[in-house]
């Protein structure tokens, strides 16, 4: 019988060197063992959408839009949610009902202003090679809780906290939540039981201009201080997420930059072309984000582009109609039309792929080309009139139909979920303590 290497307590141990690189060896074995058990736990905890093809390889799936680089997609390993198809679903969707959304918007109310056809409410988004996770409203409050989600940008973003505000509604008690908005560019709804905050900050383009009033907006000349930040940011700064878009309120050939101050007359005003304009203030962004957010506390998200649906001859209707009366989805795979702009994108991208090599994680949530496809989501002409139509708009639907927002419930309820699948899935991103 082979000798033990048992040490009794006290006793004088005569190990040899063979004996010592055996444990050792084993300790390693162990060790690794440990690491690979625990990688496997890890992965499937935090909920990471690891697929593999019938050959047992990872599935590294492309976001199936060739304008778009690598930034747009999941890293190596994980399932691309942005990857997909539209599937009715009439049993599980809508996620909630207009009607019983206590903050709901009269701009994307559309079955209160009229809508009939309610099928724009029943898709859900079903990305290639697995499933998008099905939003849990406590499940989100739990990792909120004591926290603040805060969505920065213009009526598209606000299109999207509202909807995010109607998922995590009815999970509420009544008297349980509020919403606040003193007129400034902040409206808070909170969650008492919570004490989580999800925020709307109204910056149509990130960087100041003469559009920030929240309210009065709509001007002839567009006029950006590409290079100031600090008036918007400072209401953003101890925000544990962050959810920015930027990209409607930039679709002109130029604009005006201006270097000085609003309430100077010696500033400088010159014309630039808008796509270096817009590269400006996301460098200005990108800068303020470095140096100013806290990478142990902060996830930072961006949405891409949201497309509009202006020019019916794009997907083959008569020249000068649009979104109005479209009730059937664009079944072209990969489509794209004109209001989405690729060069906006790459330089999104290119700024995010940059503080990337800064040491400061941005996630883009790619809603571009699943958003192409859904012409028939838009308000139309199902919502509230901030201004007395005249008998010439009455008489022609087409010219005041609002093919730029959103239906709610609808579209950006998907958005939602991949915001949510990331938060909840990107646990390394997170600080949940």
């Amino acid at each position: 019988m082979a000798k033990k290497n048992s040490i009794l307590p006290g006793e004088y141990s005569g190990t040899t060197t063979m004996d010592i690189r055996c444990s050792f060896q084993t300790l390693v074995a162990v060790l690794v063992a440990a690491l690979v058990v625990g990688a496997i736990y890890l992965t499937a905890e935090s909920g990471y959408l690891v697929q593999e093809d019938e050959g047992g390889k990872l599935d590294q799936t492309t976001a199936g839009n060739s304008t778009l680089s690598e930034t747009t997609k999941n890293s190596v390993g994980r399932c691309d949610l942005f990857s997909g198809k539209w599937v009715y679903d009439n049993e599980s969707y809508p996620l909630y009902k207009e009607e019983e959304c206590s903050f709901m918007s009269d701009q994307l109310a559309c079955g209160k202003f009229g809508r009939n056809d309610l099928d724009y409410q029943h898709w859900r988004w079903q990305p290639h090679h697995c499933d998008l996770p099905r939003f849990n409203a406590t499940a989100l409050l739990e990792r909120l809780r004591n926290k603040r989600l805060v969505f920065v940008g213009d009526s598209l973003n606000r299109g999207q906290w509202v909807s995010m505000v109607c998922l995590l509604d009815k999970a509420i008690p009544k008297g349980r939540k509020y919403m606040h908005n003193n007129g400034s560019s902040l409206i808070t709804f909170k969650a008492k039981d919570y004490n989580a905050k999800i925020e709307f900050y109204w910056a149509p383009l990130l960087v100041e201009s003469n559009s920030d009033d929240p309210v009065s907006h709509r001007l002839p000349e567009r006029i950006v201080r590409a290079q100031a930040i600090e008036k918007h940011a400072r209401h953003w700064t101890d925000a544990d997420v962050l959810v920015f878009n930027t990209y409607l309120w930039w679709r002109r050939p130029q604009m005006d930059v201006l270097w000085g101050s609003f309430n100077s007359t010696d500033g400088i005003y010159k014309k630039v072309e808008m796509l270096r304009i817009y590269e400006m203030a996301l460098k200005t962004w990108s800068d303020w984000l470095e140096i100013h957010v806290n990478r142990t506390k902060s996830q930072l998200f961006f949405m891409t582009m949201s497309p509009t649906h202006e020019r019916a001859e794009e997907w083959g209707k008569s020249v000068g109609e649009n979104c109005y009366n479209e009730t059937e989805q664009i079944t072209e795979e990969g489509y794209r039309g004109r209001g989405t702009d690729p060069k906006m994108m790459r330089i999104v991208e290119n700024t995010i792929e940059e503080l990337q090599k800064r040491g400061l994680n941005v996630e883009m949530i790619n809603i571009t080309q699943l958003t192409e496809y859904r012409k028939e989501g838009h308000p139309s002409i199902y919502r509230k009139q901030w201004e007395p139509l005249t008998q010439e708009q009455i008489s022609n639907p087409i010219g005041y139909s609002d093919c730029i927002h959103w239906c709610l419930p609808g579209v950006p309820d998907v958005w939602n979920e991949l915001l949510y699948a990331h938060i909840l899935n990107f646990v390394p991103y997170f600080n949940i303590a």
